[in-house]
């Protein structure tokens, strides 16, 4: 039996990598699924391709999300995945001395504003039946310190807090509404490419990336989507506030024996 038969659920930032891997996932558990990105080619192309609807969001621009109400006033599930690191557009200072305030803020307003809409979104559209699953995709780095990406770090920390708020606030309100957050490390999607290379220094950039996981490999999206599956269906339904770490082993020290 599919897991998510008759659910509406909505994925972010669903163009490519774990988004659109959450969503594939949920579509093949019998879910009405809607993608949404500002990447809206790819976007449109990987809803085609699975015959689920598309919608353009800004998860920052809370313009955006009205209308995301107004065209799906009720659903089940919704999946914040939409985020950004600070480096899209090239390198840049990102440590706690450098920083440009613009771009702390800017990394901020897609991961944390764009999370604190979704689940006020979503709170709202799950009212009407008193039950839904939030899922907020945080980070390992919301766990630990990142020196050179301190915006991404704090952002990924906040909403880590912030599900467990919106997860006590929704049983205060008696509502069956459960929210929860996944913190993936290196997980192997588009965003990598440039920093792997090709060829023999592909293989080589790759061991020195995960060289400090005990498990001494990339996580690939289609795990992140399983844990989103299992957040998502009636499998769950007693998890709220609670944190799912898939990182092979990182948080949980080292792999090597003792000197």
């Amino acid at each position: 039996m599919q897991k998510l038969s008759g659910k509406t659920c909505i994925v972010t930032g669903a163009a490519r990598g774990i988004g659109a891997a959450i969503a594939r996932s949920f579509h093949d558990e019998g879910a009405r699924v809607i993608l949404t990105d500002i990447n809206d080619e790819e976007g449109q192309v990987q809803a085609q391709t699975m015959g689920a609807d598309y919608m353009h969001l800004d998860v920052s621009s809370e313009s955006d999300w009205e209308s995301v109400a107004l065209k799906f006033p009720a659903i089940d599930v919704l999946v914040n995945n939409a985020g950004v690191t600070g480096f899209e557009e090239g390198v840049r200072a990102h440590d706690p001395e450098n920083a440009s305030l613009a771009d702390w803020r800017a990394v901020h307003a897609v991961n944390l504003d764009g999370t604190f809409l979704g689940c006020r979104y979503a709170i709202a559209a799950m009212r009407r039946e008193g039950t839904g699953s939030i899922i907020n995709i945080s980070s390992r780095s919301g766990m630990v310190g990142i020196p050179g990406a301190a915006a991404y770090a704090s952002s990924k920390a906040a909403i880590r807090n912030h599900s467990k708020s919106v997860a006590l606030y929704c049983a205060q309100q008696g509502l069956d509404i459960r929210c929860n957050s996944i913190h993936p490390a290196a997980i192997m999607t588009p965003m990598w490419e440039p920093m792997l290379g090709e060829g023999d220094a592909r293989d080589a950039n790759i061991a020195a990336l995960v060289k400090d996981t005990p498990m001494q490999r990339f996580g690939e999206a289609e795990e992140v989507a399983a844990l989103a599956v299992l957040l998502a269906s009636d499998d769950a339904r007693y998890m709220t506030g609670a944190e799912l770490t898939i990182d092979g082993g990182l948080l949980a020290g080292s792999a090597a024996s003792p000197g």
